[in-house]
């Protein structure tokens, strides 16, 4: 399994990447149907996977967070990814995931967001993160929904991006 868990769920552990993750996080991200709801569309290429893989590293030796394994608890297998990012240098946290497509459809996204979220406030005393998601991204939506997070504006782009937020209760 590799690396210390960070926080666990009822059937999923998360922890921080480690080289021997690269080739899964390449075929989450490679994958042509999961990447079009991912930055730009694209699905990533290997040399694109590596540097983000140093980015994360450097997340970590910097804010103490970034993007995220999660590991099937049952298995040992990976099945996706989540991390609180800050895209573009952007102040917020924003909460992302994806996963490998033979795990969709299995309630890991709602299981696994509100631990991040929670992650986040009780290791990194985050109050307030966001999500981005295209408004055709209705399993998101619906996911983001049931983890607490509530709909906040409509960015002007071409796809419709939609803004979400969570704030942490107060005495939480």
């Amino acid at each position: 399994m590799g690396g210390e868990s960070l926080f666990t769920t009822a059937r999923l552990l998360c922890r921080r990447w480690i080289p021997q993750d690269l080739e899964a996080i390449y075929a989450i991200y490679s994958d042509e149907e999961g990447a079009r709801w991912v930055d730009d569309g694209r699905p990533i290429r290997r040399e694109e996977c590596q540097r983000w893989m140093e980015v994360t590293q450097a997340n970590y030796r910097t804010r103490g967070y970034g993007m995220f394994v999660i590991v099937e608890r049952s298995t040992g297998g990976i099945a996706g990814c989540c991390g609180l990012v800050h895209p573009g240098g952007q102040s917020e946290p924003e909460v992302k995931y994806a996963f490998l497509r033979r795990h969709w459809g299995k309630g890991y996204a709602s299981e696994i967001v509100p631990a991040l979220l929670e992650y986040g406030r009780g290791e990194h005393g985050m109050r307030r993160v966001i999500a981005t998601v295209a408004r055709q991204n209705q399993a998101s939506r619906r996911v983001l929904l049931k983890s607490g997070l509530r709909f906040v504006k409509e960015l002007e782009t071409e796809e419709g991006t939609l803004v979400y937020e969570w704030i942490s209760s107060p005495g939480a």
